[in-house]
């Protein structure tokens, strides 16, 4: 049978594209909401750190209702980092509205998401937001758009999609740009008419495919997925099973079904093929898992997510002021919390280490691993992170490392600064463009010659560049390439910062902390401009004699120290450095933290070079 009375769509696009500012309108417009209802902006961004970075971090299901039929809507994340988020709901749903930006035009993660759906074989809708822009390039990015399809190698069905010209922050939509939009009701009927109803077998034994999973403290875990086939009934009897595990196969009972309406989890007794449903009761669930009827155990094929590219190592925490923060410090807390997070976060790998008290612990990139530190660290976690190394495959015996997709937009005036790093950096120019009145440069790069590289970015464009990468490959290796030019101001002994001592060492480079900050020996305090290490006595206060001058008494004035944020902290750490992560406090230490020590540790390692 066809579910006419169904639809299930996902919003895929680069980062700030406008994809939740849209979802927004839609549900407004569909009248979600009561009339007399509050409603926040980017109402799917239920997260903390979603709404304080202003990105989608984790897919999240929502539906709506247009002239009878359930569109059940999937909002999706725009970064890179997050794309196994991407990939696992796709297997949710039969059709995707690609969202455009209407001035940046298709960006690295645009197209990323585009192969992921042509290669489901799901319809398109191309959605061109933020047409109201003053800058925007409309002819232009639909021409984008085409090639890239091209590119893609889409089906005659895909390259015909419609194009729908939208404005998400004011909630219109249109067909024809001569014919000003009104409201979203465009929109609507494209998804009615071009994402085809699905074909479904409501009479055949259940079958539910598990794509993503929630928490809750009351019911335990929630599994959430659409049913391929049949009927599923809350309380029923089922046996989990997995594709890629033809052992699996565990009985267990569906105590609560839920179907999404609105924003709102809803319980059902019953769903049929092709809805989007949640369910508990069964506590050992994970994403990819099949849930069957007893009478036919039949696993379903689950989307091969992307690998890893870079890994840090996390581990026991175990400077001087260790366990003053934190509530969970243990290694038995800090190994669950990490496999906890692998239930929810598919492209993520976690590996035990041959220390009993470190782990390896792999994801996309630095963003990736950095929210999870950052979750962590907000639920009481205290422990300490290596600095993100890449991790390197061997390919018909030669060694390969991950290679980037780089894309900036810089003032004309700044591409000397970037074509003189990536050339430092091993980066090689793809294609250079102007776009309206700045250029956009396409480089190929080592995934390893983009950590650190953003601060410097930043700099060299004066704060108006803009910058995205995906992954592009591996390649052969490239050779070494240096991580930071600069050294480390270091802590000489244990105490408080004092002002003195700080008024001393802020001569010597860039200071991090201010007065009365508690240190430790070994603890980095700031950036020496030069390659080597300083150690520097911020502990250090005046000596008192019986004798006064003229300039005793001036006022020292501090210059106002750098505060490091933690994505700036990874970027910054050495090999030799550690990061301390605690509820409170971010600190950046040496691993050895004994400086005759260290001197001794760096000399023998120069003599085994």
């Amino acid at each position: 049978m066809l579910r006419e009375d169904l639809r299930n769509v996902a919003i895929i696009a680069h980062v700030d594209h406008g994809k939740t500012t849209l979802v927004d309108a839609m549900l407004k417009q569909s009248h979600t909401f009561r009339e007399n209802q509050s409603v926040d902006e980017r109402v799917m961004d239920s997260g903390d750190l979603e709404r304080e970075r202003g990105i989608t971090i984790l897919a999240k299901n929502t539906s709506i209702h247009y002239k009878g039929v359930k569109i059940n809507v999937v909002d999706t994340p725009g970064h890179a980092d997050f794309s196994g988020e991407v990939e696992r709901v796709m297997m949710m749903v039969n059709g995707v509205l690609v969202l455009v930006d209407a001035a940046e035009g298709p960006m690295p993660q645009t197209r990323f998401v585009v192969q992921k759906a042509l290669e489901m074989g799901h319809r398109l809708i191309i959605v061109v937001n933020k047409i109201d822009r003053p800058d925007a390039r409309l002819n232009e990015v639909q021409d984008e758009i085409l090639e890239l399809l091209l590119e893609l190698d889409a089906s005659d069905d895909q390259l015909m999609s419609p194009v729908v010209w939208c404005s998400g922050r004011d909630g219109t939509a249109t067909l024809d740009l001569n014919e000003p939009g009104k409201d979203l009701t465009p929109l609507f009927e494209t998804i009615l008419n071009h994402i085809q109803p699905m074909e479904v077998d409501d009479k055949g034994p259940a079958q539910l495919l598990v794509s993503s999973i929630d928490y809750n403290d009351y019911v335990g875990r929630i599994g959430v997925g659409r049913i391929e086939r049949g009927t599923i009934n809350q309380g029923q009897g089922v046996v989990v099973t997995n594709y890629n595990n033809i052992h699996l196969k565990t009985a267990g009972k569906l105590v609560n079904l839920y179907q999404i309406e609105g924003l709102q989890r809803v319980q059902c007794e019953s769903a049929k093929a092709g809805d989007i449903v949640c369910f508990s009761g069964l506590e050992k669930i994970n994403i990819g898992d099949t849930v069957c009827s007893p009478d036919c155990v039949e696993a379903h094929k689950f989307v091969k997510i992307t690998e890893p590219t870079v890994e840090m190592t996390f581990s026991v925490n175990d400077s001087p002021f260790a366990g003053k923060d934190g509530k969970w410090v243990t290694t038995r807390h800090i190994r669950d919390r990490l496999f906890r997070e692998l239930l929810r976060d598919v492209s993520l790998r976690v590996e035990e280490t041959d220390s009993a008290d470190s782990y390896r612990v792999c994801g996309r990139g630095e963003m990736h691993l950095s929210i999870l530190i950052e979750n962590m660290r907000r639920e009481g976690y205290e422990f300490q992170v290596s600095t993100p190394r890449v991790m390197y495959k061997e390919i018909d015996g030669v060694k390969h490392e991950p290679m980037e997709k780089l894309m900036v937009d810089v003032p004309e005036d700044a591409t000397g600064a970037v074509f003189q790093s990536m050339g430092n950096r091993k980066g090689e120019l793809l294609h250079m463009s102007a776009v309206g009145n700045r250029t956009r440069l396409e480089f190929i790069i080592p995934a390893r010659g983009l950590f650190g590289y953003k601060s410097e970015f930043l700099t060299s464009t004066k704060g108006e560049g803009v910058m995205n990468s995906v992954f592009f490959e591996y390649q052969p290796y490239k050779g070494e390439l240096s991580r930071r030019d600069t050294g480390s101001l270091v802590a000489f002994e244990t105490g408080e910062a004092v002002t003195y001592g700080l008024f001393n060492a802020q001569g010597r480079g860039t200071l991090f902390i201010g007065a009365g900050t508690p240190v430790y020996e070994g603890m980095v305090i700031g950036e020496s401009p030069k390659s080597d290490d300083i150690n520097v006595n911020v502990c250090k206060t005046k000596h008192l004699t019986n004798t006064r001058s003229s300039a005793s008494d001036d006022a020292l004035r501090l210059i106002t120290p750098k505060k490091m944020s933690l994505e700036e902290c990874l970027e910054f750490i050495g090999d030799d450095e550690l990061l301390e992560i605690t509820p409170k406090n971010i600190r950046i230490r040496k691993r050895i933290l004994n400086s005759e020590l260290r001197a001794k540790a760096r000399a023998k390692e120069k003599k085994g070079e």
